[in-house]
């Protein structure tokens, strides 16, 4: 006999004897189990003749228990689903204790779930976001695949930091209580695993740009490591990043190739996840009403989504959204936390919701940022002040992609490097792009939890990943 799944016999319309495996949900009055396999936000209802089942056996039929049910799928006879299955013969194949299951049918705070991380994929809400997570990630390596781009995977462990940002794990094999000294009493990181300092990645960048300029197009999609000493609901210590880089492709393409991106990958999960979707909408809008009316979003999760796939993007200069933001009201006001006073403010959250929200009412890409608040690689604009850079702003989450064009001029690179204390000889092969067949080439980064939370309406980053990474915070 074939094993079904929930999701199959949900849309089931031929009455048949049928064979199934999962998780019991609820089991209520000693006959009527509400059963999950995790195929499906939904449960299917498994109704046990108790009158002839064993007594032993009902009472091993608990919340969280693993269950092999053989049954009549037939039509229900209650609300809510078409079918149901009359069971005619029950396997406990894993016993729950009903006194210490922690994933108990009632609301559990997040923190409680993030504690029992490795159980919370049994409620609804966390199914239906790795669910979610699942079906973008496939929705992403499609569309690069369909596009033309070849995936690549870049190094994990790094000598170069492609951020500058200095906030980097050290990879080391050496004894960390008696590491061997040079004659100034440094570490000698030469006699250490690699020869050389090493750290997790900060990103694929760099090394993408080596293979898009033989390759043309390449992508990556792997973790990447921030050693911030941030506890906020948008920080990770180890996050999933995505970075196409491109061949012969300027900043208008660029922008091009991001907006066709996010709409793509957007409108993938809209049309393959509704069940998911519209369980994740309702919750948002339901926890939405308990806030007060000044918090509340202007926009329900569906909607949300739908802003992004059927707008275009509005592109703007960093110069033009300055003006924007200094002249608009809660700038006058003082109702930004962060007032914009002069050309060359580093935008916050505050600012790009509003532009997006309030003023230009869509998705926007602002581009041609300040060179000082932006990354060394960046193409440096005719006017010496402004890079080639662009970032999109999304409604309720601000700043989601960010790229360039990349500076391809090997004497304006070596400038911009020897300003910023950035050694030649670490990036040596990265200079060499801009010595050998240098040519235009562009890319943009898009962290992957930062796309699952706007996709699934949840607030903190900690929710969107199986087992977060935070300072402090290591289990599982």
């Amino acid at each position: 006999m074939n094993q079904y799944t929930v999701a199959t016999l949900l849309e089931e319309t031929k009455f048949q004897e049928v064979h199934i495996k999962g998780w019991v949900r609820t089991f209520r009055a000693n006959r009527f189990i509400a059963l999950n396999d995790g195929s499906t936000i939904n449960n299917i209802q498994c109704v046990v003749d108790f009158e002839n089942t064993d007594e032993n056996i009902l009472k091993r039929i608990t919340t969280g228990a693993a269950v092999a049910i053989t049954g009549d799928l037939v039509e229900s006879q209650g609300k809510g689903q078409k079918v149901e299955i009359a069971v005619t013969n029950i396997e406990i194949l894993g016993d729950s204790d009903a006194e210490t299951y922690p994933i108990q049918p009632k609301k559990h705070t997040f923190e409680f779930l993030r504690e029992n991380a490795h159980l919370r994929t049994r409620t609804n809400t966390f199914s239906a976001v790795m669910r979610l997570r699942s079906a973008l990630s496939f929705a992403i390596h499609k569309y690069f695949n369909d596009n033309g781009f070849y995936y690549m995977h870049t190094p994990i462990i790094t000598g170069s930091d492609a951020e500058g940002a200095g906030e980097m794990f050290r990879v080391s094999a050496l004894d960390p209580k008696n590491p061997p000294l040079t004659e100034d009493g440094d570490v000698n990181y030469k006699e250490d695993f690699f020869g050389k300092e090493t750290n997790l990645t900060v990103s694929g960048q760099l090394e993408a740009e080596t293979y898009a300029m033989s390759l043309g197009k390449v992508y990556t999609f792997g973790p990447t490591f921030r050693a911030e000493n941030s506890n906020t609901s948008r920080h990770l210590a180890e996050f999933w990043m995505i970075e196409p880089e491109v061949a012969f492709m300027d900043l208008a393409g660029n922008m091009d190739l991001a907006e066709d991106f996010m709409k793509s990958v957007i409108t993938y999960v809209l049309e393959n996840c509704q069940d998911d979707l519209q369980f994740l909408d309702d919750r948002l809008f339901n926890e939405e009403k308990t806030k007060p009316q000044a918090e509340r979003s202007d926009m329900r999760l569906i909607e949300k989504l739908k802003f992004v796939t059927e707008n275009n993007f509005k592109r703007v200069s960093y110069t033009e959204a300055i003006d924007i933001l200094r002249n608009s009201k809660p700038n006058k006001k003082k109702k930004f936390k962060y007032i914009i006073e002069e050309w060359g403010a580093d935008l916050q959250s505050e600012h790009e919701r509003f532009l997006v929200e309030k003023h230009f009412k869509c998705p926007v890409i602002l581009f041609d940022y300040p060179a000082n608040i932006k990354a060394f690689y960046m193409r440096l604009n005719e006017d010496g002040k402004t890079v080639r850079a662009m970032d999109i702003l999304f409604p309720g989450i601000g700043e989601i992609v960010g790229g360039s064009q990349r500076e391809e001029r090997l004497d304006v690179l070596k400038e911009k490097m020897s300003a910023l204390d950035i050694p030649e000889e670490e990036l040596w092969w990265y200079l060499d792009l801009r010595k050998y067949g240098t040519a235009v080439h562009s890319g943009f980064g898009l962290g992957f939890e930062r796309l699952v939370m706007f996709a699934t309406g949840m607030t903190n980053i900690r929710d969107v990943i199986p087992y977060p990474r935070t300072p402090q915070n290591a289990e599982f």
